[in-house]
């Protein structure tokens, strides 16, 4: 696999013995075990204190590096742990990231991007938790309260190589007061594709209307993909890689995409929004002034886009105008896993260094940054989703919509492939919804996309069509 990390150390391999040494994992001369009386372990995220995610730095300095400590010397260990912060922007990190783990150096607790964790399995540089910590990562009490959907962002060809941080869920989000004057119900909950066509065909006889708002288009970068091409795809049964191929000219690729040309052909949606530079944040600013029926988001368009004090598109009534509902399959049964309903998730995860010198200790150290007394004080009072069903019981009952994620989104979520070529991949899928968006046939459009494909993946060999 030819990955941007792998050729930086290819490029770089003379320095890993330099600077990239000073945070070897476990810098103790003491024998490694689980006996060990002396331990010295290192932590590694994208934060620093007073730059990049602040807040997360401050959590490990201050709370779990002196808690753990303390924890580990009431056993009568002297651990001595130390926190390496970055902040730079996340393709600088996971370079680094790789070039400690190629030199078998680096943190003995990471964090990274969860789309990254495929990648570095496949590189060699991941281990899953059980073979670098042994029997107790399998053991661990906090896996029964993350979903197994929610897991799978830690986890590559069904192994787990990393606890998820937190996640996120896509929703389709309603305007009730368009929806009341055009005789749809205040608690709308489509059951399929035609039901979201027949909503914005009511919606359209409203004046000044959008009815509907799928991202579309290479304008809106992974937003397409993300909050558009991809939910549809698994709601027509796809996935994107599957069993070692990626999906091509495929009957879910073809379902998703006239999807596409139903909305954009047929006057529901505005082709126009999918090719402006700022289309996506003019699609925020349309919802909030009440001009979009319906748009297809995550729940930090709920969290930080509308959000009546903090958002970047403030609406004073959300609470009472806007409306949240589920993203349904084409019909009944039909989205992967035989699911009636289906989302999108993304985020975050710790991992192990399988280099550690005490991977026992280790894990120790990454399940108590996982416990839910440690994820509470990450959060520091703010309602954000976690990993951890406990915890969003408590944290987010005062939130109906981060709940509704929760409860009834994660449960049926996916992730996109942790694979080097995905972001390749992805590019060519939001191609072709710009092709589906602008006026193309599905079959045009998967047909172009396949030769795509091929191209980007190593031949049609790695293609299913």
């Amino acid at each position: 696999m030819t990955s941007k990390p792998r050729r930086a150390a290819g490029v770089l391999a003379a320095f890993t013995t330099l600077a990239l040494g000073l945070t070897a994992c476990g810098d103790s001369s003491e024998p490694a075990g689980k006996d060990a009386k002396n331990i010295t372990l290192t932590i590694s995220a994208n934060s620093i204190v007073g730059g990049k995610n602040s807040a997360g730095a401050e959590w490990i300095e201050k709370w779990v590096i002196p808690r753990f400590v303390e924890a580990q010397k009431a056993k009568g260990v002297t651990a001595k742990v130390t926190f390496v912060p970055s902040g730079v922007d996340d393709e600088q990190y996971k370079t680094k990231l790789a070039l400690d783990l190629r030199s078998k150096g680096g943190a003995d607790v990471i964090a990274v991007d969860g789309i990254w964790v495929g990648e570095f399995v496949q590189a060699g540089y991941l281990k899953p938790l059980s073979e670098v910590a042994g029997d107790q990562a399998n053991s661990w009490e906090g896996w029964s309260q993350i979903p197994e959907t929610v897991q799978g962002l830690g986890s590559f060809e069904d192994k787990r190589y990393g606890i998820p941080l937190g996640t996120d869920g896509r929703v389709l989000y309603y305007n009730k007061k368009l929806f009341a004057q055009a005789g749809l119900p205040a608690d709308w909950q489509p059951k399929s594709w035609q039901e979201i066509l027949d909503a914005g065909a009511k919606l359209k006889a409203l004046p000044g209307v959008t009815p509907i708002q799928i991202n579309a288009g290479t304008a809106m970068g992974e937003a397409t993909s993300m909050q558009g091409a991809l939910p549809l795809l698994v709601g027509a049964g796809g996935e994107i890689y599957k069993d070692g191929k990626w999906a091509g000219a495929s009957q879910p690729v073809k379902d998703m995409l006239d999807f596409y040309t139903k909305i954009y052909g047929g006057g529901l949606g505005d082709p126009k929004l999918q090719q402006e530079a700022k289309g996506r944040d003019k699609s925020f600013a349309e919802f909030a002034a009440g001009k979009i029926g319906i748009l297809a988001e995550g729940d930090y368009f709920w969290r930080s886009v509308i959000n009546p004090s903090t958002g970047i598109a403030k609406m004073a009534d959300r609470n009472t105008t806007v409306g949240f509902a589920m993203i349904p399959a084409k019909q009944p049964g039909a989205g992967i896993r035989g699911q009636d309903f289906v989302s999108m998730s993304g985020g975050g995860v710790r991992v192990l260094n399988p280099n550690s010198k005490f991977p026992s200790q280790a894990w120790e150290l990454l399940s108590f940054m996982h416990s839910a007394e440690a994820v509470k004080a990450e959060l520091a009072g703010e309602a954000r989703i976690t990993a951890r069903m406990d915890v969003n019981k408590e944290v987010l009952a005062g939130d109906p919509m981060l709940s509704f994620v929760t409860e009834k989104v994660l449960p049926v979520t996916a992730y996109r492939p942790p694979l080097a070529v995905y972001p390749q991949v992805s590019v060519a899928l939001q191609e072709a919804t710009a092709a589906a968006a602008s006026g193309r046939s599905a079959d045009e459009a998967a047909g172009a996309y396949q030769k795509k494909l091929e191209g980007i993946v190593g031949g049609a060999g790695n293609v299913t069509s």
